[in-house]
């Protein structure tokens, strides 16, 4: 169709612009698609950071792994029984400081001065007969992890240490197992096997976590492994539904219900739990 409007342009040697759409440049044109970004490899490498501690039992300095304060992980989400699940790491795998030269090992919070009495008793029975823990990973995986937290849990046995700390210990093993059957290879041999052994050993080690936990509750003070009552009691519920205590988890749960002191954020914690349960969930 003729553009009238630009009729006349061919005494100035424009005449091919007549046919000229007038607004045709405004229309917006098709963007190329945009390449989708390709997934970030995560290094997990890069949370970490080598802090120096000094070992209370021999005095050595050595370097340990920690995570980062100012590059903590995104939290995704919690298990019932606390157990925090964050993305692109398991924070849990360094949460225990370990001395290469003597064999003390202990919980990040625990670690630090102690009375002579116990460092006496490391020495007589762990240091006495430490080997080393090995060549030091750039990274821990999780067979790492939980050979440190046995070498801890062995620690607070043999310096005769709080029933709640051995009972901290034993809870923290049975999330690194928990964490270890949740990211088994596809291609792992016999994985269906290695998945059931793997729950029976968290399942244990969840037990002895309950049980140490009902038995400081009543002989202890709080707080308690950096927990304070109302935490203990709802964590106490939690492991009986993980454990099938049905009606003792039930009756932990009341307990945090019915105290008018307790914070709403533990009693949502304590009804969610206790639907889990009545419906059979945990």
């Amino acid at each position: 169709m003729d553009n009238k409007l630009l009729a006349g342009l061919e005494a100035m040697g424009l005449g091919k612009m007549a046919d000229l759409d007038l607004y045709g440049d405004t229309k917006e044109e098709k963007k190329p698609e945009a390449q989708k970004n390709e997934p970030v490899q995560v290094n997990e490498a890069d949370f970490l950071l080598a802090k120096t501690m000094k070992c209370p039992v021999c005095d050595s300095e050595f370097k340990c792994k920690t995570i980062k304060a100012a590059k903590m992980p995104k939290l995704i989400s919690r298990d019932p029984d606390l157990r925090c699940i964050y993305a692109d790491i398991d924070v849990y795998k360094y949460g225990v400081v370990s001395c290469p030269i003597c064999g003390y090992a202990s919980m990040m919070k625990t670690f630090g001065p102690m009375p002579s009495a116990q460092i006496k008793l490391i020495r007589e029975q762990i240091s006495a007969n430490f080997t080393g823990l090995g060549e030091e990973p750039e990274t821990y995986d999780y067979d790492d992890a939980i050979a440190r937290y046995k070498l801890a849990l062995v620690n607070t046995v043999v310096k005769r240490a709080k029933v709640s700390e051995r009972a901290y210990v034993c809870l923290h093993i049975a999330w690194l197992l928990r964490g270890k059957r949740q990211n088994l290879p596809a291609d792992t041999p016999n994985k269906a096997a290695v998945e059931q052994d793997l729950l029976a050993e968290e399942n244990d080690c969840l037990a002895k976590a309950r049980d140490g936990f009902m038995d400081a509750f009543s002989k202890e003070s709080f707080p308690m492994c950096g927990m304070d009552e109302s935490t203990t009691t709802y964590l106490i519920a939690a492991l009986c539904g993980k454990t099938g205590q049905r009606e003792e988890a039930l009756r932990w749960t009341s307990k945090i219900l019915a105290n008018t002191t307790t914070n709403n954020r533990i009693k949502d914690l304590a009804r969610n739990l206790k639907e889990l349960i009545v419906n059979g969930e945990i």
